[in-house]
């Protein structure tokens, strides 16, 4: 009985570490591959009409902050996953509760 509640845990614990490298890693890929790609149309802009600068500027910042807002909530669910684990205080709850009674 033991010996499946910790390999159930020792599963549960595993496979959150998985999903939290590859949730943070994709974010991270696909923020990096925004910005690159936003960074080269805004050069792109900037070189054929050089007047529009300071307003393709605020614009390529608003629209970076925006990237990078989604790849920060990544990293904060990531490592509340990693850190914090609701999946093992419930599962901890259920043993708890099978054990008891």
């Amino acid at each position: 009985m033991y010996f499946a509640v910790l390999t159930n845990f020792a599963q549960i614990q595993s496979s959150t570490a998985l999903a939290v490298g590859i949730m943070i890693g994709l974010a991270a890929l696909g923020a990096g591959l925004g910005l690159a790609i936003m960074a080269g149309k805004f050069l792109e802009s900037a070189a054929r009409q050089p007047e529009l600068i300071p307003v393709l500027q605020v614009r390529m910042f608003i629209t970076a902050g925006l990237i990078d807002a989604a790849f920060i909530i990544s990293v904060a669910v990531g490592l509340l996953l990693a850190f914090a684990n609701p999946l093992s205080a419930a599962f901890a709850g259920a043993v708890t509760k099978a054990l008891a009674g």
